[in-house]
């Protein structure tokens, strides 16, 4: 595989019309495709508003199976493109079951399959809880034909030991589809806080395994919540090639440099010196007493 990726990262804003957000999302990929984009990856959920900001048993209308309609669609477009697609989706796994998706179409059009979201939040304006079941499916990597990648969603981003585990998988990119936002009444220092909170968290997974991430977020007002954006490239050593707005929708292309992998980790042998004999207790909820 060449070691030099073009990644695309659409961010943008979504309306309550399932159709027209799937068709703006067909534009931007077209749009990083022209810029050069080889692997693009969507936001969490774009095809529909945020809905988990109440609990509506109506929004379960929203759910499809994986593959299905919005799989098919990309899938041509991969194809028509010769482009990675990274599509977020909320899953009909059967009745009353439903899962918190990402689904991925290599170049070519193939459907190399899907990531169920393993860690589920449940805050005020965030009631995933309410909508879906935990992964089951374990961590996943995908052999793409630009590169092998790990997809984790919005919530796992905040867990190290899933970037871990899906770096030991082999991945050499982590993709983190995601939707987080400010509450309205919050203030602007709270706001900072949290939006660098929320970069230095995925940055710290990027040095630790020594591999490229790349989050993607949405814009716009939604319920009570603005959605940040703020879409990065982080390289191996924890570094921002690119920030997006916080404010606007974007078609962001990049390249990077796969070989820095191998670069960062010979020089910081973080994967070498892991104690893996001493890791037992990660397995325990809380370790009470001495």
């Amino acid at each position: 595989m060449d070691q030099q990726i073009k990644v695309g990262l659409v961010q943008m804003s979504c309306t309550p019309d399932k159709r027209e957000n799937l068709n703006k999302a067909v534009l931007k990929v077209r749009e990083a495709a022209a810029q050069g984009a080889q692997i693009i990856c969507l936001q969490e959920l774009f095809t529909s508003l945020y809905f988990c900001d109440i609990e509506e048993y109506d929004n379960f209308m929203l759910a499809e199976s994986i593959p299905g309609p919005s799989t098919d669609t990309l899938s041509a477009l991969a194809n028509e493109l010769n482009v990675v697609i990274i599509a977020s989706l909320f899953e009909k796994r059967a009745q009353g079951i439903y899962h918190n998706t990402t689904a991925v179409l290599d170049a070519g059009g193939a459907y190399l399959g899907k990531y169920r979201k393993m860690h589920i939040p449940e805050d005020p304006g965030f009631s995933e809880k309410f909508y879906f079941t935990p992964g089951d499916l374990g961590y996943k990597v995908f052999k793409t034909k630009f590169a092998t990648i790990g997809v984790l969603i919005c919530w796992d981003q905040w867990y190290p030991e899933a970037a871990r585990i899906t770096s030991l998988m082999g991945a050499e990119i982590l993709f983190y589809p995601t939707a987080i936002g400010w509450a309205h009444t919050q203030n602007e220092e709270t706001n900072i806080e949290q939006y660098n909170a929320w970069q230095t968290i995925q940055r710290s997974h990027a040095i630790a395994n020594g591999v490229h991430v790349v989050s993607v977020n949405r814009v716009g007002n939604e319920a009570g919540v603005k959605f940040w954006g703020g879409s990065f490239i982080s390289n191996p050593f924890g570094t921002l090639l690119y920030k997006g707005s916080h404010e606007d929708e974007e078609v962001i292309v990049r390249e990077i440099d796969l070989t820095k992998t191998d670069s960062y980790r010979t020089h910081w042998p973080f994967m070498r010196d892991r104690r893996i004999d001493s890791y037992e207790p990660i397995k325990e909820r809380f370790i009470d007493g001495e």
